[in-house]
Formats: C-alpha cells, sequence, structure tokens
C-alpha cells in the first residue's frame, strides 16, 4: 500500500500536483481510462464485466496547510492558513514551501521575552512567521514567492500496537484505499475519483461527480477519533481498533441509509468490525456529490485517525486493511439493480 509515500508527499488544497502524479503512477496499469479535469480532479474508470450501476469510489487528495502570505525586512516570512487548522499545533512545527520544498521553522517570541499575561493565552497565527535563515526580505524572495503552499514536514512512521503515526492521513488514506481497491475487477462500471480541495469547501467532488453522473457514491475518509483523555466515551467520535466507520449524518450530508445498511450487513455476514461516526459536524465530498444533477445517492466510510489537521496523525493499520476489505466485498455483492 502507497500509504507512507502518500502521507509524506506535498499536497495542501490547490497544490495536489505531487500527490496526483503519484496516484496516476499507481492506477495507470489497473484501470481503462484516466483523465484528469480542469480544476485538477484525477478520475480513473474500470469498465466492468456487466451493466449495472455507474459506482464513484472517491477520496480527496489534498491536505490542510499554510500559504506563504508576506515578508518582514529581517527575511522571516508571514502566512496564512488553508483549511481548518488549531492555531494552537503551529509553533515550532517544521515545514516545507514551495516546489522546491525550502525548509523552515514556524516560530514565535521565546517564553523568555513574553509578559506573563502573554503566556496564559495562546499564540495566533498572526503572532507566528516561518524562519528560512534567509536574512533579508530580498533573500527570502529568492526562495520563495507570495503564494506559494507550505506543507508540515513529518515522515511516516509504524509505532506500536500495530499503529502507524505521519501526516495528512485526512486524506491520504482515503486514496490508497481507493488504490488497492483497484486491484481488483468488479462487476459494474466503476470510477475511481482522487479530489481536489475538499478541505476549502469540497469544490472538486461536485464537478467531478457532474461530469460522471454516477448512481451511487462511496466517499473513504480519515475521520477524527477522540479515544483520547479528557473525553467521556461518548466523545470519542470514533475508536482507533474498532473497525471502519459508518456516518449517518454530519454538516454537508444524511447518507443514503440503503447504502450504509448493505454496508453493515457486509460487514456482519464477514464478521467485520464496524463503528459509527457519533458526530454531526464537519463535512466531506459526499455533501457535494449528493446534491449534483439530480441528486446522488452516498455515503461515508471512515478510518479512524487521531490528531486529524495536525501535523502529525496516527490510526490503526488493521482498521485500513478491514477497511478495503470491506469496500471491496462491497463492490462485488451489490445488486444488479443498484440499492433502490
Amino acid at each position: 500500500m502507497l500509504l507512507r509515500e502518500l502521507s509524506e508527499a506535498f499536497g495542501v488544497s490547490g497544490g495536489e500536483g505531487e500527490v496526483r502524479r503519484i496516484i496516476r503512477q499507481a492506477v495507470e496499469p489497473l484501470v481503462d481510462e484516466v483523465s484528469t479535469d480542469v480544476l485538477g480532479n484525477l478520475i480513473v474508470f474500470k469498465k466492468g464485466f456487466k451493466s449495472g450501476p455507474r459506482i464513484m469510489l472517491t477520496a480527496h487528495m489534498d491536505e490542510v496547510g499554510l500559504i506563504v502570505a508576506g515578508f518582514e525586512n529581517n527575511g522571516l516570512i508571514r502566512f496564512s492558513k488553508v483549511g481548518g487548522i488549531d492555531d494552537r499545533v503551529l509553533v515550532s512545527k517544521v515545514v516545507q514551501i514551495g516546489d522546491k520544498k525550502v525548509p523552515g521553522v514556524i516560530g514565535a517570541k521565546a517564553i523568555h521575552l513574553q509578559r506573563p499575561e502573554e503566556r496564559k493565552k495562546s499564540l495566533k497565527v498572526e503572532e507566528l512567521y516561518i524562519d528560512i535563515g534567509a536574512k533579508s526580505k530580498e533573500e527570502a524572495e529568492k526562495l520563495v514567492k507570495l503564494g506559494d503552499y507550505i506543507a508540515f514536514y513529518t515522515k511516516y512512521e509504524e509505532i506500536e500496537g500495530g499503529l502507524a503515526k505521519g501526516k495528512a492521513f485526512d486524506n491520504r488514506v482515503g486514496c490508497a484505499l481507493v488504490i488497492e481497491a483497484l486491484k481488483k475487477e468488479y462487476p459494474y462500471p466503476l470510477y475511481g475519483v482522487f479530489t481536489v480541495q475538499e478541505e476549502v469547501g469540497m469544490r472538486g467532488a461536485g464537478v467531478a461527480a457532474y461530469k460522471i453522473k454516477p448512481d451511487l457514491a462511496i466517499v473513504l475518509e480519515g475521520t477524527t477519533a477522540a479515544d483520547v483523555i479528557e473525553l467521556k466515551e461518548e466523545g470519542y467520535v470514533t475508536t482507533l481498533g474498532k473497525g471502519p466507520a459508518f456516518t449517518v449524518m454530519d454538516a454537508s450530508v444524511i447518507a443514503d441509509l440503503k447504502i450504509v445498511n448493505f454496508l453493515i450487513k457486509m460487514a456482519e455476514e464477514n464478521q467485520m468490525p464496524y463503528q459509527f461516526r457519533r458526530f454531526t459536524g464537519g463535512g466531506t465530498d459526499a455533501g457535494r456529490i449528493s446534491l449534483t444533477r439530480e441528486g446522488v445517492r452516498a455515503a461515508v466510510v471512515s478510518v479512524p485517525c487521531r490528531y486529524i489537521h495536525n501535523p502529525a496523525n496516527i490510526l490503526n493499520l488493521e482498521d485500513v486493511k478491514n477497511t478495503l476489505k470491506l469496500i471491496e466485498l462491497f463492490l462485488v455483492d451489490l445488486p444488479e439493480g443498484g440499492l433502490s
């Protein structure tokens, strides 16, 4: 599975080129057609061996990150956020800037220089800067430019307990799962779609769905797992190690319950663990896809991830395996007439 390479790739919303190249190289031998649309969505197609529902299996390529917003005379770089990032996680993080991947560190006023009242407040993005070692504005501008994307620099690593840590598991884990699913043959026409700009408004998915006109769509995601201290179990959203998570409703979509119930049936018949995403905030590409043209039946299957939208995330590799197995079963066993 390409999870390591995808996790470490540079792909902030609107700058998904490196991720798209990795995926395209992986999927070209597996499919009948490959195309990229105007926005940058990568769309692949497998014909299947009999007629039936047109299925859209999709995951977004982009990750949350930053963008160069200005330069100080001393060479430090000001930046803005791209997507939803908590300001509190930014200070002291290592980043890469632009196509050249210029290394830098997010800095702030040292604690020794802060007044007592300043130490009681979390730092805001406006108080932070990126240090790339430049000694002047002119020197900094030779290395990076306004509008360059900035990604966190985090190495993928497998750790204790069958877990993995890395960046951008939201949603490189979904991309890895779509790639793996495309390695098998299925009866019905299947579109694998790797979308852009999900983190800034689910922009790519609606365009792709309009073009494809699917009968149903499955969105694969990395979702919040808050199974940590200071929260009661009902607030965990999802839990690592308890299998793929099904969404019933979130802020963007009410999932098609026939699809959800079929996924549950597949999981139970094959004695696979599953759980429900217990939180109605946030949204996914399913929200845009479901409202395309006359409407599309859509559902979301997620891999639980701790610390999403942060410089480092953690997931359970067994959850990834079970999610893949479930999606493969769904694509093979889906009735010829769909789920009408």
